[in-house]
C-alpha cells in the first residue's frame, strides 16, 4: 500500500495531477488508470472518486499500484478444471491457492495467465481481461469468464443486478445457537489494515444467507447464498457472529475448544491450508441464448477430508 500527504504547494489541485507527483506513478494516464480501478481513496474514504477530485493539503492519499496491463501478462500453461464452455464464456472450478488476476507478487502464476492460454478474453479491463468477479486466492469454487465485451456487460450487469445465483459451503467453528439466518452488515475497508475490509456503517450493503447442513460439535458445515458480493463478505460475516472460518488466518483464529477433539482430528485441523470456502453453485442468465444456465461442482478434498475425519466420530 503507497501513501502520498498532499502538500502546501499541491492544495487545491487535481487528484490525478497530485497522484502523479508519487515517485511510484509514472504519469498522469497511470493516475487516471488507478483512479479509475478503484484502488485510491483519500481519508480513508470508501466513496467513489473521480481524477477531477480537488484534493487539499494535509489530505492523505492511500492507492495501491496495479499490475501489468494484458499485453504484458504472458499465457502459461495449466490444466484447468472447466465446467462449461462455449464461443461467449466459460466457467471454471478454481482451486485454492490460485490468485485470480495479476498483482504484487503474482505475474505469472493467476488464473489470468492460464485462461489466456487457453483462450481469448474480453477487453473490459485491461489488466483484468475475461474477469468479470473474483474469489480469493484460498477460496476455491466456480468463476463465470467473459470471452468478449458484450457477454462480459451481460454478466456484469446481473451482478450488478444482484440476479446471479451464489451458493457457497463452508466448514465454520462454534456452536450456533440457530440452524439458519441472515447477516446484513455494510462491509467497507479497514481504517488501519488496508488488507482486510471490516462492517462499517458508510460501507457498503453486504446480505449473505446462511444456513446449517450439518453440526459436529464445535465445527458446522454450513451453505451460505449471497445477496451482494463484497470482498470477503462470508468470511467477515460469519467471524461478525462469533464463528469465523476454519483456517482463515485474518478474520478468524484456531479455536481452542478444538482440543476437546481427538487428537488425529486436531492435527487433520491444524493442517488445514487455506480457509474452508468453496464456491460450491453458479447460475446466470446466458447472454446470448438467454437460458438460465447453472451449475454446479464438489467440495475440494481438503474439505473432503475434514468432513469424512468429522463424520468419523460425530456423523
Amino acid at each position: 500500500m503507497e501513501h502520498l500527504r498532499v502538500s502546501d504547494t499541491l492544495d487545491q489541485k487535481r487528484l490525478d495531477v497530485v497522484l502523479s507527483s508519487h515517485q511510484a506513478v509514472s504519469s498522469r494516464s497511470e493516475a487516471q488508470r488507478l483512479i479509475n480501478s478503484g484502488v485510491v481513496q483519500i481519508n480513508d474514504s470508501p466513496l467513489k472518486i473521480t481524477s477531477k477530485r480537488i484534493v487539499r493539503a494535509g489530505d492523505l492519499i492511500t492507492f495501491e499500484l496495479l499490475p501489468r496491463p494484458v499485453s504484458e501478462v504472458l499465457p502459461v500453461p495449466y490444466n484447468l478444471e472447466i465446467v462449461y464452455e462455449d464461443p461467449y464464456l466459460l466457467i471454471v472450478n478454481k482451486p485454492c491457492g490460485v490468485v485470480v488476476h495479476p498483482a504484487a507478487g503474482h505475474s505469472s502464476d493467476t488464473l489470468v495467465n492460464y485462461l489466456l492460454h487457453h483462450s481469448k478474453l474480453s477487453g473490459k479491463d485491461p489488466v483484468r481481461p475475461g474477469i468479470v468477479h473474483r474469489i480469493d486466492k484460498e477460496t476455491s469454487g466456480l468463476l463465470v469468464i467473459a470471452k468478449d465485451n458484450a457477454t462480459h456487460d451481460h454478466l456484469a450487469q446481473q451482478f450488478f443486478e444482484h440476479s446471479i445465483l451464489r451458493i457457497y459451503q463452508a466448514i465454520a467453528w462454534g456452536i450456533f445457537a440457530k440452524t439458519s439466518g441472515i447477516i446484513d452488515q455494510p462491509l467497507g475497508r479497514h481504517p488501519k489494515n488496508r488488507k482486510k475490509f471490516t462492517i462499517r456503517a458508510d460501507g457498503k450493503r453486504a446480505l449473505t444467507h446462511w444456513k446449517i447442513l450439518k453440526a459436529y460439535h464445535y465445527l458446522s458445515l454450513i451453505e451460505c447464498q449471497l445477496e451482494t458480493g463484497r470482498t470477503h463478505q462470508i468470511r467477515i460475516h460469519l467471524s461478525s457472529i462469533g464463528h469465523p472460518l476454519l483456517g482463515d488466518s485474518v478474520y478468524g483464529s484456531f479455536k481452542n475448544y478444538a482440543q476437546k477433539y481427538p487428537a488425529d482430528l486436531v492435527s487433520i485441523l491444524k493442517n488445514y491450508q487455506g480457509q474452508a470456502l468453496h464456491a460450491k453453485s453458479l447460475g446466470f442468465i446466458h447472454p446470448k441464448t438467454g437460458e438460465w444456465l447453472e451449475h454446479h461442482s464438489e467440495l475440494p478434498e481438503e474439505m473432503n477430508r475434514v468432513i469424512a475425519a468429522l463424520e468419523h466420530y460425530y456423523g
